[in-house]
């Protein structure tokens, strides 16, 4: 069940993506080599411990399960490195200004190392006159005796406040990176853990049975950690989720954004599995998990500061067969009484949205663009990214709708090939295209 999904995000990630799997104690081992055969070895980046709960398992047999993995592989490990997070409060606060340097805080650090440095034996002499004869046995000065006089030349050497101490060296807040490197061991502290996860569910979904509450819900913050790592903000990622389930990861990238202001994009994948209970309001997995992303962009879009003008609209599309009928039959097959049945291409229950966006799959569009309703002479009328494309898929379409799209001069223009009432209207409009914006291509399906 994995490997073909594995397959297929290995072929969907760019070549600076990353793919992030959770995973518990049962079949980690074989993730990992799964991982390795798709996207190689050398590919292979982290595994990380995700503390999942705070609350010890009495009932457990053997030992309480406190955590899960999740297996970090990227597309190019060349191309691809965590971004930092952000410094912690308790970071910061290590540094402070005893000595009221207008460099700014600082923190002391350890000049001895236990790592072999010839040029790091020297003895030193403390303000105070006091003799350092040399580094503390079985280590070493981590700096030669010519760097260490132009540090305290520079003030960036601290004796103590009596001018008594073993030297360390300075480090300035100002001088340090701004971000901190990612850990493979992740708490329920930072990331939150299951029971976090359920509250932020029941939050957003109103359920009138507990049965129907996942079990294995992930806590947003945790999904939220991993898009802070993935890439940066306004890079215009789109996150890809497998397994939908309650929309944890859609709600995720939503929560992030708002954050810290980024275009991340979201793909959901869920497919109509029913809940444990039917609910009045929904009746599968997939419904509830769309019901907590309208409920939460609702919630978002009614805060007070609206000046981000953050993109919370989303698309729901489900997977069907074609719109167009089956036309297809040998002489032997059609009477000439059947010709009319067969004169229809699309098939009946087909609105003209469904059309607009198998055209939109056939063209290779991003199902994302834009999509505007207009109605010119009463004629329904889609358009597609201010003119990317330009769609009427009416019964009849009459000469002056086709001359209206044209003037628009879109790159692209569709009909239904049964709204012309002749062949030669059809090509009537083609013309039209040609005379008004030849630079259009014209289809009819």
């Amino acid at each position: 069940m994995m490997y073909p999904r594995l397959k297929l995000a290995r072929n969907l990630l760019t070549d600076d993506g990353v793919i992030f799997m959770s995973i518990d104690d049962n079949e980690v081992d074989n993730l990992k080599k799964i991982g390795s055969e798709i996207f190689g070895q050398q590919n292979f980046v982290a595994q990380i411990i995700w503390q999942k709960v705070y609350a010890l398992k009495n009932s457990a047999r053997w030992f309480s399960a406190d955590h899960d993995y999740i297996v970090v592989f990227a597309r190019n490990k060349e191309l691809w490195q965590p971004q930092q997070l952000a410094r912690t409060g308790d970071m910061e606060a290590r540094y402070k200004n005893p000595d009221s340097d207008p460099r700014g805080p600082w923190k002391a650090e350890n000049m001895s190392a236990r790592n072999r440095y010839n040029a790091g034996v020297y003895p030193i002499t403390a303000p105070s006159g006091r003799l350092i004869e040399g580094p503390p046995r079985g280590s070493y000065w981590r700096i030669s005796r010519q760097k260490f006089a132009e540090l305290d030349a520079d003030n960036r050497i601290w004796w103590g406040a009596d001018g008594n101490n073993t030297p360390a060296v300075k480090r300035f807040l100002s001088e340090v990176a701004a971000g901190r490197t990612p850990r493979t061991l992740w708490s329920y502290a930072e990331v939150g853990h299951t029971q976090d996860a359920k509250k932020a569910l029941l939050k957003y979904v109103p359920f009138e049975n507990t049965a129907n509450v996942l079990n294995s819900v992930k806590p947003v913050e945790l999904i939220q950690r991993i898009l802070q790592l993935a890439g940066r903000p306004h890079d215009g990622d789109i996150v890809l989720d497998f397994f939908g389930g309650s929309a944890t990861t859609a709600h995720a990238v939503l929560q992030q954004n708002l954050a810290d202001g980024g275009n991340r994009r979201f793909i959901s994948v869920q497919i109509h599995e029913p809940l444990p209970v039917a609910e009045p309001a929904f009746g599968s997995i997939f419904e509830m998990g769309l019901t907590r992303v309208r409920n939460l962009a609702a919630e978002i879009g009614s805060l007070e500061d609206t000046s981000r003008n953050l993109d919370l609209g989303f698309r729901v599309l489900r997977v069907d067969s074609t719109n167009l009928s089956d036309l297809l039959r040998t002489p032997d097959e059609l009477g000439q009484d059947e010709l009319d049945l067969f004169a229809e291409s699309v098939q009946p229950d087909r609105t003209g949205e469904d059309l607009l966006f198998q055209v939109l799959l056939d063209w290779g569009l991003e199902l994302t663009m834009p999509i505007a309703l207009t109605l010119i002479d009463d004629h329904e009328v889609f358009v597609v990214e201010n003119g990317v494309l330009i769609a009427c898929f009416e019964a009849k379409v009459g000469p002056a709708v086709v001359r209206e799209m044209a003037r628009r001069q879109p790159l692209r223009a569709v009909f239904r090939d049964s709204g012309f009432a002749t062949d030669a209207g059809r090509i009537n409009a083609e013309q039209v295209f040609a005379e008004v914006s030849p630079a259009t291509a014209v289809r009819a399906i």
